[in-house]
C-alpha cells in the first residue's frame, strides 16, 4: 500500500454485523475493533491494500461481538498486541488466551509508534466501553460509535479534529415503528444503547467543526435507519451538504480518506 506521513482511515464495514476501522499513519496500521471472523477480515483488509501481518496493533472500544467477534483469532494468528480496557479484557470474550494483550486505562493516552491515541471513556451497556481520538502530531482524528448519550465529557474530549467517524443508528419513529421487540427498542434508545440522527447532529453543534475534512456517518441500522436521513441531519449541523457526508456501510464501510491538515 501508499505510505503516508498523515492520517489515512477506512472502514472495513459498519453495522450490527460487524465493525472495524483502519487507522494509517506512515508504518502505522491500526485496526480499531474486528467484528468480522478472520476470513472475512483478511478478505476487507486486502480489498485495502493491506495484509493482516501488516497490523501494527488491534485496538477495542468494548465486547460486544459486532466489535470484537474475529480479535482473538486475528491477534493469535498474526501475533498482534491487543489493547482493550481491562472491562473488555475480563468479557471473556476472546474465545482463548491472548498472546500480547496490553491495558487501555481510559483517559490516559499511549502511542503506537506513529500514533498517539487517547482513549475516552463512553456511556454505552458493556463493561467499560471506550472510543478514541487518534493523532499524528498535528491532525486529530475521532472515532465515536456505540454510545446512547453525549456527556460534556464526550463533547470535551472530541473537540477541534479534522475527521470524525460518527455513530448515526437509528431514526426514533423507525425505530419506534420498526421490528424489534420492546426491551430491545427500549435499550437501543436508551441513554445507554446507541445514538439516533438527531442526537448525532446535536452533537456536531456542540463541538469546533470548522477544520473537519471528513465526516463519516457510521454504524446505521439496516432496520431502523435511511442513509439519506443521517446525512442530512449531519449535514444541517455542520451548514453542508448531505453529498459531503461520507457514508460507513455494513458491506463496503469505505475507501481510503487523507486527513487534510
Amino acid at each position: 500500500m501508499i505510505k503516508s506521513r498523515k492520517i489515512r482511515f477506512a472502514s472495513l464495514g459498519s453495522g450490527s454485523k460487524g465493525n472495524a476501522t483502519l487507522v494509517s499513519c506512515g508504518e502505522t496500521h491500526l485496526l480499531i475493533d474486528c467484528g468480522f471472523a478472520m476470513k472475512e477480515t483478511t478478505r476487507r483488509l486486502q480489498r485495502l491494500g493491506v495484509e493482516p501481518a501488516e497490523l501494527t496493533a488491534v485496538l477495542i472500544t468494548h465486547e460486544h461481538g459486532d466489535h470484537i467477534g474475529g480479535a482473538g483469532a486475528l491477534v493469535r494468528r498474526y501475533q498482534l498486541p491487543l489493547y482493550t480496557t481491562n472491562g473488555t479484557k475480563i468479557s471473556g470474550r476472546f474465545n482463548g488466551e491472548v498472546p500480547d494483550w496490553r491495558a487501555i486505562n481510559p483517559e490516559h493516552s499511549f502511542a503506537v509508534k506513529d500514533l498517539e491515541v487517547w482513549p475516552v471513556t463512553v456511556p454505552h451497556d458493556a463493561r467499560e466501553p471506550v472510543q478514541f481520538v487518534i493523532s499524528d502530531g498535528a491532525n486529530r482524528l475521532g472515532v465515536l460509535t456505540d454510545l446512547g448519550s453525549i456527556t460534556p465529557h464526550v463533547v470535551r474530549h472530541f473537540q477541534s479534529c479534522q475527521a470524525l467517524v460518527l455513530e448515526a443508528n437509528h431514526d426514533p419513529d423507525m425505530l419506534a415503528r420498526g421490528p424489534y421487540p420492546v426491551s430491545l427498542k427500549r435499550r437501543v434508545g436508551g441513554d445507554f444503547g446507541h445514538l439516533s440522527n438527531q442526537q448525532a447532529a446535536d452533537f456536531l453543534t456542540q463541538i469546533e467543526t470548522d477544520k473537519l475534512s471528513h465526516l463519516v456517518a457510521s454504524h446505521l441500522s439496516e432496520q431502523n435507519n435511511d442513509p439519506y436521513l443521517a446525512c442530512s441531519a449531519f449535514a444541517k449541523a455542520v451548514n453542508t451538504t448531505p453529498d459531503w457526508i461520507t457514508l460507513a456501510n455494513q458491506e463496503e464501510g469505505f475507501g481510503w480518506r487523507d486527513i487534510q491538515a
